[in-house]
């Protein structure tokens, strides 16, 4: 009567072996990426990530599935010249891209299997561009979000873009943001960025998918702040602009800038209270107001729309390649939930952006909102 017990005990713990084995081999098995999203910041991300999946096979599968939208290019696929010449040549010319970066115009094909979701296209896209990924997804996938704009609810309002993909996709959606001008990050010139990401653990796995040498990432948890000040910075950046086309002086830019990064402040305690005030001083934070305040193309176009006297439609047609200005967008989105709460007068200078991007005020009125500004009472 020993043996068989002797057996079965030994049967036993051998499974238990077997099964303990089985479920870290799961858990250290390497996780699959998918960017979702293939426009200039898409494209410079990839370069991060399709390098650092090569160089950490233990935690990161090779091959980088990106979803492109197919058009064609001089006669050609743009999926075919991603993947035979490594170079997204109508929004990220003359850089190369890892050749472990695999264009798929196929969402569902792409996003097949992935551990790791980035979504990284124009805010107003994502519903119907993922509508295709809804029930398909891998179980225990998580997403992360480079997306910078708030969501439009059918029936008036906003929501974080973070929240939109959560509750679509069923899936959790950490934010990436910070001073990250693509064309630098693609140039491999140095900056900082900021991972908003509740679960720790996802937070060093994201860590490790991005941080190189030249692209430093700091994690925190407060990823409510870290999306906000994605999006509200552009609204800053079309002041910022504004303040160039009329020639008012970096004086005027700075407290521009100054008067911008308060009514964010704001915006964040009055919509999303409970967040972390240090977070603002973060590279999501201030960091990437100044950047997009000198560098970017809110600035650019808004400063192009002083200047040349054409609309923010024609502007981005002529100048974007076709790609959508957020910073107008979210200020639209923006002042129809301050309109609605009576707040307009408390934010002036996100209101004033609104006005002047839709032909209700001149631009030479934005100077009204920063004498007049409340922070000045």
């Amino acid at each position: 009567m020993l043996a068989p017990k002797f057996g079965s005990s030994l049967i036993q713990h051998s499974f238990k072996l077997f099964s303990s084995s089985s479920k870290l081999n799961i858990k250290m098995a390497p996780k699959k990426v998918c960017i979702v999203g293939s426009g200039n910041w898409g494209s410079a991300i990839a370069r991060l990530v399709g390098f650092n999946a090569e160089r950490l096979p233990g935690r990161f599968e090779k091959n980088v599935s990106m979803w492109v939208f197919e058009e064609e290019v001089d006669g050609r696929k743009l999926t075919e010249i991603i993947n035979t010449d490594h170079e997204n040549v109508k929004y990220l010319p003359g850089r190369t891209l890892p050749k472990n970066i695999i264009a798929i115009p196929d969402i569902a094909e792409a996003a097949a299997d992935a551990d790791f979701l980035i979504f990284v296209l124009p805010h107003q896209f994502i519903k119907r561009a993922c509508a295709p990924l809804i029930g398909k997804l891998k179980p225990g996938a998580t997403g992360l979000s480079l997306v910078k704009g708030f969501a439009i609810l059918p029936g008036g309002g906003i929501k974080l873009i973070s929240d939109l993909i959560s509750e679509e996709m069923g899936i959790p959606v950490s934010v990436l943001m910070g001073a990250n001008l693509a064309n630098e990050v693609a140039d491999e010139k140095f900056c900082e960025t900021t991972i908003g990401a509740r679960d720790s653990e996802v937070g060093s796995d994201l860590k490790l998918l991005f941080q190189t040498e030249n692209f430093r990432v700091t994690v925190v948890s407060d990823t409510q702040t870290v999306e906000i000040c994605g999006a509200l910075k552009n609204i800053v950046a079309c002041a910022a602009g504004f303040c160039d086309g009329l020639k008012m002086g970096d004086n005027t830019k700075a407290a521009t800038i100054r008067l911008g990064l308060k009514e964010m402040m704001k915006y964040g305690d009055t919509f999303y209270p409970g967040g972390n005030a240090s977070t603002y001083f973060e590279s999501c934070g201030v960091a990437d107001l100044i950047t997009t305040c000198y560098g970017g193309r809110n600035r650019r176009v808004s400063e192009a729309f002083v200047t040349r006297k054409k609309s923010i439609v024609d502007l981005e047609t002529e100048m974007l390649n076709g790609q959508k200005l957020q910073g107008p967008e979210t200020a639209a989105e923006v002042n129809y939930v301050l309109a609605a709460k009576g707040l307009e007068a408390e934010f002036p200078l996100f209101t004033a952006v609104h006005k002047i991007c839709i032909g209700e005020l001149q631009p030479e009125k934005l100077l009204d909102s920063l004498k007049n500004h409340p922070a000045h009472q």
